[in-house]
């Protein structure tokens, strides 16, 4: 009966801790960014299909444009900002389910025909979404350099040199008063500009293609730069991914 009972605890431990240690483990593959890269190439973004959207994983870790852009930040920014946009962005649409079969991108584009009481949840959450779901794929670690590829032929056929065009973006970006974005955008005539958006407003909104784009909200460079917006702008570009770039200025074209 003893030998009974020793074993019995003895099951019931072994269990408790494999328990604990799945838990653990389970945690820890949700907060090691590794465990959630992913190359896909990412689709237009609806509800439809999974009934919620859904928040993009990082395709790189946490650490991974460090120095120039930090840590603590990347994993704010992601986790909490982004993770908002799509909490607040999915309860709005939960009010018109209707409204799930169609993509963010289109809603954004087609902001009249969002019901009122949601239209700016939907153009504030909703492009917050859009913006930053771009924003983390035209970065990489190691990235940087002059561009390559059908985007160098663009820059330097409507700015004239890399240089031009990067002295402009930048200056674009340091003049938006308050919370906002940079952009550089394909416009329906096929030109390429440079436009700078309020809030999370998109170019989307105006017609217009974003091909990439720097967030100059505070929140994306306040940790490290503090109040340095300039200094934050200058380094960003060593981490531009020109092949997502790149990518995304062939879809510009065609649509």
């Amino acid at each position: 009966m003893a030998l009974n009972r020793r074993y019995f605890l003895f099951l019931v431990g072994a269990s408790a801790g494999a328990f604990v240690l799945d838990a653990c483990a389970s945690a820890e593959n949700s907060q090691n960014p590794s465990s959630t890269i992913t190359a896909a190439t990412p689709k237009p973004t609806t509800a439809s299909s999974r009934g919620a959207i859904q928040l993009p994983a990082l395709p790189y870790a946490f650490n991974a444009l460090e120095p120039h852009i930090d840590t603590a930040t990347m994993r704010f920014h992601h986790d909490k900002h982004h993770a908002t946009y799509v909490k607040n962005l999915n309860t709005a649409l939960d009010k018109y389910p209707q409204l799930k079969s169609r993509t963010v991108e289109d809603l954004l584009r087609n902001l009249n025909s969002v019901p009122q009481d949601i239209r700016t949840t939907v153009r504030n959450n909703g492009g917050g979404h859009v913006n930053h779901s771009m924003f983390w794929r035209i970065m990489k670690p190691k990235g940087g350099g002059a561009p390559t590829g059908a985007i160098a032929t663009a820059i330097k056929q409507n700015f004239g040199s890399f240089a031009e065009f990067k002295k402009q973006f930048n200056e674009a970006g340091s003049k938006r008063f308050g919370s906002g974005w940079v952009w550089l955008a394909r416009n329906p005539n096929g030109k390429l500009e440079i436009m700078s958006t309020a809030n999370q407003d998109t170019p989307l909104m105006e017609g217009k293609y974003p091909i990439m784009g720097n967030d100059v909200w505070e929140h994306a460079y306040y940790l490290k730069y503090q109040n340095r917006r300039a200094d934050y702008l200058n380094s960003w570009w060593n981490v531009v991914n020109w092949d997502e770039i790149n990518r995304r200025y062939a879809i510009a074209q065609k649509v």
